[in-house]
């Protein structure tokens, strides 16, 4: 069984690499440039502006894994149709994608590149399922917000102290997408991340069980975050970042639903941040 990763070098696609082979199969790494490209599997040049090259690519695999790169909403829908076009085209036998933690319901979100992205798939009539995480573990690791907790034994974000979230890591979110790979049997949405949802509280004591000190969660305002985080990726890359979390302020939680769970799908259980953190530096 061969599998195409999008982003294999990348922090979702490269854990999806890693679960693939571990498990024996074939993986080919969907890179831009595969000279330069230093992991597992064999690597093909591929474009996603390109259907012809998508469609190449996917010609004969029997899955393919994608998700949408950073970039503004433009590029993303262009992404996206660019995809659906070449499984139109190539017809492999599988499709998962990850939503990356993009709303796929309410308003707008059918019209969103994630949106535009699974439902064209699923128009295509080719299996497709969809891995629906929410926020991940790896943004407490930006260096302002690791900062915060190496130096002060704060962990500072910003959402509210009582805001529960399905967080989950991209190494849960790989586990996720290598079964539903490998397992037909599953379509449709399938939710990553912890039930009960986590609260900044939780976060912290994540945080101080794995390193063995004291660590406390500090509610962070919003446009705080944005001045930090502004350096690492521009004003274009931070402004939507900042409203996605004034969105979130609206909210009374963000959860997966229970019943879609990889918990109750696949029977696959999101590891603790502690456990996280551990398997970060093994």
């Amino acid at each position: 069984m061969t599998y195409l990763i999008h982003g294999a070098t990348g922090a979702q696609g490269s854990p999806v690499v890693a679960s693939l082979l571990a498990s024996g199969a074939a993986v080919t790494a969907a890179v831009r440039d595969p000279s330069a490209y230093e992991g597992g599997g064999a690597p093909v040049a591929v474009d996603l502006m390109s259907a012809a090259s998508l469609a190449a690519a996917y010609a004969g695999v029997d899955g393919v894994f994608v998700h949408l790169p950073v970039g503004d909403a433009a590029q993303q829908l262009a992404h996206a149709r660019t995809v659906v076009a070449a499984v139109e085209q190539a017809r492999p036998a599988r499709v998962v994608v990850s939503t990356s933690g993009y709303p796929t319901e309410g308003d707008g979100a059918a019209e969103s590149p994630v949106g535009v992205l699974t439902a064209g798939l699923r128009a295509t009539g080719v299996a497709v399922a969809v891995a629906a995480p929410r926020l991940f573990l790896e943004n407490l690791l930006l260096p302002p917000v690791a900062a915060g907790v190496e130096q002060e034994g704060v962990l500072r974000y910003p959402i509210r102290d009582d805001y529960a979230v399905s967080w989950s890591s991209h190494l849960d979110v790989a586990d996720v997408v290598a079964r539903l790979l490998q397992d037909g049997s599953v379509t449709g949405v399938v939710g990553v991340g912890a039930l009960p949802g986590l609260v900044g509280s939780d976060l912290a004591a994540g945080f101080a069980a794995a390193s063995g000190t004291s660590v406390r969660f500090e509610a962070q305002d919003v446009d705080d975050f944005g001045r930090v985080i502004e350096p690492l990726f521009g004003s274009a890359g931070a402004d939507p970042v900042v409203a996605s979390y004034r969105w979130r302020a609206t909210l009374p939680s963000e959860l997966i639903d229970p019943a879609t769970s990889a918990q109750q799908r696949l029977g696959l259980n999101p590891r603790t941040v502690e456990q996280w953190l551990k398997d970060l530096r093994a």
